[in-house]
């Protein structure tokens, strides 16, 4: 029997027979609907004393029947038809009210979430006529027909003509009642078409790129969090998306006292982050949080686009940063360490065929296989990276025997480690002014004035990953081997970009890392880069905090001669063992 949807408790079975036969309905495809099935609808609706919504595709069939109104019975996302940008969903709604007034915003942004082609409010009053067998039922006083506009996909209900409406609400304006014969009478196929080629414009007017992920991005203030510190969150988050290819449409904030268990961020503000996402296009959510398998199912379930968390877009970055055999390895290991736990009910989340954020790296067939295959696959390169660990162990024993100290730049991301090393020892390792532009290690041959003699040393510096705050779990294991270059270095060069506004926070985040390393790392250098960019109040307030750091430039090498003496002087204290 077809499935009546919304609120059916205390409904008689003759009463669902009646809903139910509203599927063998059926109404001609150019017309927006009938005075003979909204009169039908007012009937079983004043029955029951409820709203009643039937949605209909462009055949004219009944594809849907719920108790409730447009928000208690909108189709789920994920069921909707798949459509582009530029089109509507294909799919109607004709629904009754028990009071004589227009469509609320409920139903509006159910409309937009759902994409309709239309919107028919069928407002019942009074006693109409009785019907067989006994009864009075009510009939259609009036009716409202709503739909999307394509000038920035903002509401718009039909006007009558003639109908004066100020220009500040052009986008909310509600249209005078009219008949529901003039409902009746409105070509339903040729409106849709206009408003599909409007769509079409707009789309083609913003020229959308088919390679880039439109983001909506998600972030959520606590009471643990400072005002300063979310909006410095948020602002990394843009720019990780950034960096991965997507392209932020809009950020959408909210303060919470604690993280609702199933979405995060509660029903109320999943709604509007599916509006926007449907409003703005956008084909992606990415919330500034790790997000918890449930949590992801549910966000994907009510606002139908794909949700990843921040981890998940750093992983990506990192799958196309990893060059060398090496990089690989360890990125695709984090990326399954990542997914393992995430595979059992994402259902058609699973389905990414579409490519973006979040999909490269293992590859779609690997994540969809069973869970065992999988876990021997993360076996396996578990292996290859431990005999990775031990080759770069038996390369630094080797460097150690020779007696020559070693130097790890270590800093935030984007702080201008690879620059530096460039400046320093003339290497051309790739820069760039983006997030994780190094990835695999590089390590260099630096010559440096000795502590004592003042006679040229020769000391090996490594270029490591960036780090940044919150740094995965899975990338800390993954990438144990490359971490070990800053465990085992004699001395670190801590490296922070003091243009960047949260350029303290940086510090504490790179320090607590380092903190959490099973070893202990060797006595760290603090140099301050980036000065050229700085003010004199800035520049000042880190000399006070940082009394014993280096200032420079490295892109304009300022300040490289002090930074190879403090090295000098810092590998001395290290070696001597204080």
């Amino acid at each position: 029997m077809e499935t009546i949807f919304g609120n059916l408790q205390g409904l008689k079975s003759s009463q669902l027979k009646q809903l139910q036969r509203l599927y063998h309905q059926r109404i001609s495809g150019d017309r927006m609907t009938t005075p003979e099935f909204a009169q039908r609808l007012a009937a079983i609706s004043t029955e029951i004393n409820q709203p009643v919504c039937a949605y209909l595709n462009r055949r004219g069939q009944v594809i849907r029947v719920g108790v409730g109104n447009p928000r208690q019975t909108q189709i789920p996302p994920l069921e909707l038809p798949r459509y582009g940008a530029e089109r509507l969903s294909g799919i109607r709604c004709i629904a009754t009210h028990l009071k004589a007034e227009p469509p609320n915003e409920a139903a509006l942004t159910a409309m937009a979430l759902q994409r309709l082609d239309a919107l028919v409010m069928l407002n019942i009053t009074g006693t109409g006529f009785t019907r067989r067998g006994g009864g009075a039922t009510g009939y259609v006083k009036e009716a409202y027909l709503a739909h999307l506009v394509a000038n920035s996909r903002q509401l718009v209900l039909t006007q009558s003509s003639g109908m004066n409406i100020p220009d500040s609400a052009l986008y909310s304006s509600v249209s005078p009642p009219l008949s529901l014969d003039a409902i009746a009478e409105q070509d339903f196929l040729d409106l849709v078409e206009s408003l599909e080629a409007e769509f079409r414009r707009e789309y083609i007017a913003q020229e959308v790129d088919a390679d880039h992920d439109r983001v909506v991005i998600v972030g959520v203030l606590t009471d643990d969090m400072t005002p300063q510190r979310f909006q410095d969150t948020i602002a990394e988050l843009a720019r990780l998306v950034d960096t991965a290819g997507g392209d932020v449409l809009q950020a959408l904030q909210q303060k919470r006292s604690r993280i609702h268990p199933q979405t995060v961020i509660g029903e109320g503000k999943v709604q509007e982050v599916a509006l926007t996402a449907q409003t703005l296009g956008a084909n992606l959510v990415v919330f500034d949080r790790d997000l918890s398998p449930a949590q992801v199912r549910n966000l994907e379930a009510q606002i139908g686009v794909r949700v990843v968390d921040r981890t998940e877009v750093i992983l990506d970055i990192f799958a196309q940063r990893a060059q060398s055999g090496a990089g690989k390895l360890q990125v695709e290991l984090a990326q399954l360490e990542y997914m393992l736990p995430r595979l059992t009910g994402r259902g058609r989340a699973m389905s990414r065929l579409g490519g973006g954020i979040g999909t490269r790296g293992p590859g779609e067939t690997k994540l969809e296989t069973e869970r065992r295959a999988i876990q021997r696959r993360i076996s396996r390169l578990q292996q290859e990276v431990n005999q990775l660990q031990a080759h770069r162990c038996r390369l630094r024993q080797r460097r150690q025997h020779r007696e020559v100290p070693s130097v790890a730049l270590v800093g935030y991301t984007n702080a201008g480690k690879s620059t530096l090393l460039n400046a320093l020892t003339n290497a051309e390792v790739y820069t760039a002014d983006q997030l994780f532009a190094t990835l695999d290690p590089t390590t260099r041959r630096l010559i440096i004035p000795h502590a004592d003699t003042n006679e040229p040393q020769e000391t090996l510096i490594t270029d490591t990953v960036g780090f940044i705050h919150e740094l995965p779990a899975s990338l800390m294991d993954a990438f144990r081997a490359t971490l070990e270059e800053v465990t085992e270095a004699d001395a670190l060069l801590h490296l922070v970009d003091l243009s960047h506004p949260a350029w303290l926070s940086h510090i504490r985040s790179v320090r607590d890392i380092l903190a959490q390393m099973p070893i202990t790392p060797g006595p760290a250098l603090v140099v301050f880069n980036k000065i050229d960019q700085v003010n004199s109040e800035t520049l000042a307030l880190a000399q006070e905090e940082f009394p014993l750091a280096v200032f420079i430039s490295a892109s304009q090498r300022l300040g490289l001669d002090t930074v190879r003496l403090r090295l000098s002087q810092l590998i001395q204290y290290a070696v001597d063992g204080g």
